[in-house]
């Protein structure tokens, strides 16, 4: 049988880390990278700051609370993008087959390319080791014989440490999980999945293809395969990407619309983090609200140049969002999307650009 050797890289609180790395004053002190201002939102925190239940897109005020001596630093992406490009250096040396998730993770596929090494668990140690003899950086590996459980394995011994899954393990450890800490089942998912009963990977496991098709579509097929430890996406090398979105469901209904309109802050601040992490220039930005009635609206806009920058992506949502008030019924779930990705910014679209932004379509589809 044919035993691919996945691994998955994950640098240690990638943003903050580079931050306390290029200021000695920022070591093991409560670190976020953001704005901290009224409207802020932290694009990343250190460990010290995660003690505290400080994450990444919360509002800065929330992390602030949590943390009174939470410290701030404006993020600084060109430094970021150069050393994940040092980083994305130390993969190619050990397989060409790498695909980024963003600037600080990839999964590297080195079923082929053992080498003199003759072990994937000796090259991932072997990767972090000059990750950190070269960067400075410490990062997290994941080894096992699939994408999903690489993924969940770098997480598991977190911060600068490695896991390895082997087959003989993987699905007694996927059936052990609780299924809001697998990779690809988000909080609106998991809900409905404990509404089912659906608490672990063994419950997961107990519903056949079917059922799970009844309750969740094409989506089943992935939820019954990696209950059980099974996952045969391969890594994607040079994948060309359509679009970019991030979209998040919430408990309790937006009705106000200042609380829409923070939630909608947050959301645009993690999307621009991954556009960016991506070197994605968009210049098309989609609007998704879904109502507690189940009605869903996107609205959408395309500029004549590539959005350049948070605040501006923040803008254009808000523009979008705004004709929509007084929000009646409330909301459940708010969504943007990045498209029409071009090359570098032109000096047509400079920083400190206004964008006017009036929605070019408008549709309504039932759930």
């Amino acid at each position: 049988m044919h035993i691919r050797r996945i691994v998955h890289i994950d640098m240690d609180a990638f943003y903050a880390s580079v931050e306390q790395r290029d200021d000695a004053s920022l070591r093991g002190r409560p670190l976020a990278v953001g704005r901290g201002e009224a409207r802020g939102v932290v694009a990343a925190a250190s460990y010290e700051a995660r003690q505290f239940g400080v994450r990444s897109a919360m509002p800065s005020v929330t992390a602030k609370r949590l943390c009174p001596e939470l410290l701030f630093v404006p993020a600084r992406f060109d430094v970021y993008r150069s050393v994940s490009a040092q980083i994305q250096a130390i993969f190619a040396r050990y397989t060409p087959l790498i695909q980024p998730l963003s600037l600080d993770e990839a999964y590297l596929d080195l079923t082929d390319y053992l080498g003199a090494y003759g072990s994937a668990t000796l090259i991932a140690e072997r990767i972090r080791a000059d990750i950190h003899s070269e960067t400075g950086l410490t990062a997290s590996a994941g080894v096992s014989y699939n994408r999903f459980l690489a993924k969940l394995a770098s997480d598991y011994r977190k911060p600068d440490g490695m896991f390895v899954i082997t087959p003989a393990m993987g699905p007694e450890f996927a059936a052990s999980l609780q299924v809001d800490r697998f990779h690809g089942i988000g909080p609106a998912t998991a809900k409905k999945m404990h509404a089912l009963g659906i608490q672990t990977g063994a419950d997961l496991r107990a519903f056949d293809l079917p059922t799970l098709t009844r309750h969740f579509g094409k989506a089943a097929g992935f939820y019954y395969g990696i209950s059980r430890g099974i996952d045969e996406r391969p890594v994607v090398v040079d994948r060309e990407r359509k679009s970019l979105g991030t979209e998040q469901t919430y408990l309790k209904d937006l009705r106000d619309e200042a609380d829409a309109l923070d939630a909608l802050a947050i959301i645009a601040a993690k999307l621009w983090g991954q556009s960016t992490a991506r070197s994605l220039q968009a210049r098309t930005v989609t609007l998704k609200v879904k109502y507690s009635d189940f009605r869903q609206i996107t609205r959408a806009r395309t500029l004549p140049f590539p959005i350049p920058s948070q605040k501006a992506l923040a803008e254009a949502g808000r523009a979008l969002l705004q004709p929509l008030f007084p929000l009646n019924p409330g909301v459940r779930l708010l969504g943007l999307t990045l498209s029409g990705f071009s090359g570098q910014a032109t000096s047509e679209s400079p920083a400190n650009s206004q964008m006017s932004l009036f929605p070019d379509t408008q549709t309504f589809m039932p759930e």
